[in-house]
């Protein structure tokens, strides 16, 4: 549980001074880009300081001039940390609606343009979030979803989710696969306990929709390109 404390008393301390900081600037100027550079700092001296080192494969250069859509794999509560901060330039996430709700932190968020999402199912509901993400996408924000929903309760790869994939098709954003393993073990489903170890997160070349025929076409694409990065034991 040691490494556990050190990562959480490091993000509370420097939390502290990020959310007077960001938000104080953002409250003045409505600019959110600080606050925003702030936290990803935050989370990456958390990590840092909790002996976690993150091995990253980019398969192409990205092209500063285009926003994308990343696509994960999902194996445990790390991966946010992990990936987020790696990513370069701003980008917003799909999150449950009642995290929005949190004091502050939820604040941060809205005006971050993460986008809401109703889990119940309903057809309108997924589409309302897949309007309001392809907004944030041509405001210039990249856009982060963990393809499957949820996290894999074993570790292997699970069914994807579609909105991302009709987001993807509406806009024609090319799609970046990524795959994430390793830190199914440094923190388990169920568990507060973090080990410190090694994630590895495999950015793949960008994948260009309107290359092909329908939304399930994509998906097949992606859901290849996420295996190829991962364990064989991962792959389904």
């Amino acid at each position: 549980m040691i490494t556990s404390l050190v990562l959480l008393v490091t993000w509370i301390v420097l939390g502290l001074g990020t959310a007077l900081i960001g938000l104080t600037w953002l409250f003045i100027t409505g600019d959110v880009l600080v606050l925003y550079r702030l936290s990803m700092g935050t989370v990456r001296a958390g990590l840092r300081v909790a002996g976690i080192r993150i091995h990253v494969q980019w398969d192409s250069p990205l092209d500063p001039a285009q926003h994308y859509i990343f696509l994960s794999n999902h194996v445990s509560n790390l991966d946010p940390p992990v990936l987020l901060p790696i990513i370069p330039g701003r980008l917003s996430a799909f999150l449950k609606r009642s995290l929005m709700n949190i004091p502050i932190l939820g604040y941060g968020m809205r005006r971050a343009d993460f986008i809401p999402v109703d889990r119940d199912g309903r057809t309108e509901s997924a589409a309302a979030s897949v309007e309001i993400a392809a907004r944030v996408l041509a405001s210039g924000v990249h856009i982060v979803s963990f393809v499957e929903g949820t996290r894999s309760p074993d570790g292997r790869l699970q069914p994807f989710k579609k909105g991302p994939f009709y987001l993807a098709m509406e806009t024609g954003a090319p799609v970046i696969p990524v795959s994430i393993y390793g830190t199914e073990t440094m923190m388990r489903k169920g568990s507060l306990k973090v080990l410190p170890g090694t994630p590895h997160v495999h950015f793949h070349a960008p994948i260009h929709p309107h290359d092909y025929a329908d939304r399930d076409a994509l998906m097949d694409a992606v859901r290849a390109a996420i295996a190829s990065g991962l364990p064989e034991w991962m792959r389904s």
